[in-house]
């Protein structure tokens, strides 16, 4: 039997973190994989999430499952952090729930939801999108589209050519893949007066919104970067969101993720929370727990959410310094647009208008290892480097 099968290319984000490790130069610059990165290229444990696992592993009597859709209180939390305690769809009982194996577990298991509810539907996401959106959400049956999005000329949100492509392109009853905040690649995200106009020019076309929310928290903040999701969640009659734990807590290989289901009645509610546990039994049986408990005590917890909180904003702090140094560094004649573009983009991403061979040239020449899309991972750079990254981008962009 499986001398049928054919050696598959290894996923290119993985293959050039190898070829990145292969690399001896100590001066190497690795702004590929997206992790958070701190001054000494170290991902580090949050010092909230040592304390709480502490306080678990002393308390912890029994390691038997969790259910189906994860733990009641950690989805409970989780809500409350994304939306706002107080948000009307929360109060009016028009949100299921399930905890997930990350953020990209859950979105599998909202696309395995649309799918059984939408089986003709189209799934549109934007251009360029995360690289995995595809073959994951895809994986579910669904026909996969794309949408204008990101312009590489002007660096940022061909926000006209999305709504015009959708009007003359989607049908109603379409899902619509949108990142909540920090969009991965580009970090160019829409502003608060486009998710004015998008949502109810979604509502309008019977279009479903579909939103990945992994960076919550390190773009401009908790509350300023929520403010699509909690709008989608206000004036739709149906949305999904997919959010991750990975970044915002550091528990990447943890898994935590949600998925949280809008629907138009509580009845409906109850029908899709009967549905949510299903799928996950038919995919991983039960979510993992540990991870998902260390989020739940942070955020239940007035000390360590203060300590979490505080920690998170030294994050997204850090990443905000990196790109001002950065755009400094840029802002000579010919890099004046990167430059502004990278202090407009958020999180640890832009997409720069670097070609694959400059990227080639870039890892060969300078050992600064980005994708050959010319996406970077900021976090990646630091003081001491920044002035060697921009000279190299000036080098290969002239």
């Amino acid at each position: 039997m499986f001398d049928r099968l054919e050696a598959l290319p290894p996923d290119a984000i993985i293959a050039l973190m190898q070829q990145c490790q292969a690399d001896d130069r100590p001066d190497k610059i690795d702004l590929g994989v997206g992790v958070y990165k701190d001054s000494a290229g170290n991902i580090p444990i949050m010092q909230a999430v040592k304390m709480a696992e502490t306080q678990i592993v002393a308390d912890e009597k029994t390691k038997t499952y969790v259910g189906t859709t994860g733990r009641v209180t950690y989805r409970e939390y989780m809500l409350s952090l994304v939306l706002g305690a107080e948000h009307p769809a929360l109060q009016a009982g028009r949100i299921a729930s399930t905890q997930a194996a990350g953020g990209s577990g859950a979105l599998r298991i909202g696309a395995q939801l649309a799918f059984t509810a939408a089986p003709d539907a189209s799934v549109w996401v934007s251009t360029p999108t995360w690289a995995n959106h595809i073959p994951l959400i895809g994986s579910a049956g669904f026909a996969m589209k794309s949408y204008p999005y990101y312009n590489r000329d002007t660096l940022g949100v061909d926000f006209e050519d999305m709504l015009t492509h959708l009007e003359d392109h989607a049908k109603a009853g379409d899902i619509i893949v949108l990142h909540g905040c920090c969009h991965n690649p580009t970090g160019a995200d829409l502003t608060p007066a486009q998710w004015d106009r998008l949502i109810p020019f979604l509502n309008k076309r019977g279009l479903l919104p579909f939103i990945d929310l992994a960076y919550l928290g390190l773009g401009h903040g908790l509350e300023k970067d929520a403010y699509g999701v909690r709008l989608a969640m206000r004036d739709c009659p149906e949305a999904l969101i997919a959010v991750s734990c990975s970044k915002n807590f550091g528990l990447y290989k943890e898994r935590v993720g949600l998925l949280a289901v809008l629907c138009e009645t509580p009845d409906q509610t109850q029908i899709a929370q009967s549905q949510l546990g299903m799928i996950q039994r038919t995919l991983i049986s039960m979510p993992p727990d540990h991870g998902a408990k260390i989020v739940e005590r942070i955020l239940g917890d007035p000390e360590l959410r203060r300590i979490w909180s505080e920690e998170l904003t030294v994050m997204r702090e850090r990443m905000r310094g990196l790109r001002h140094q950065l755009s400094d560094a840029l802002d000579v004649q010919g890099g004046e647009h990167i430059a502004r573009a990278v202090i407009d983009q958020n999180g640890m991403f832009s997409t720069l208008p670097v070609t694959q061979d400059q990227a080639i040239t870039l890892r060969e020449d300078h050992a600064i290892y980005m994708t050959n899309s010319g996406r970077i991972n900021i976090a990646g750079a630091n003081g001491d480097n920044i002035p060697t990254l921009a000279t190299a981008l000036l080098d290969v962009l002239s």
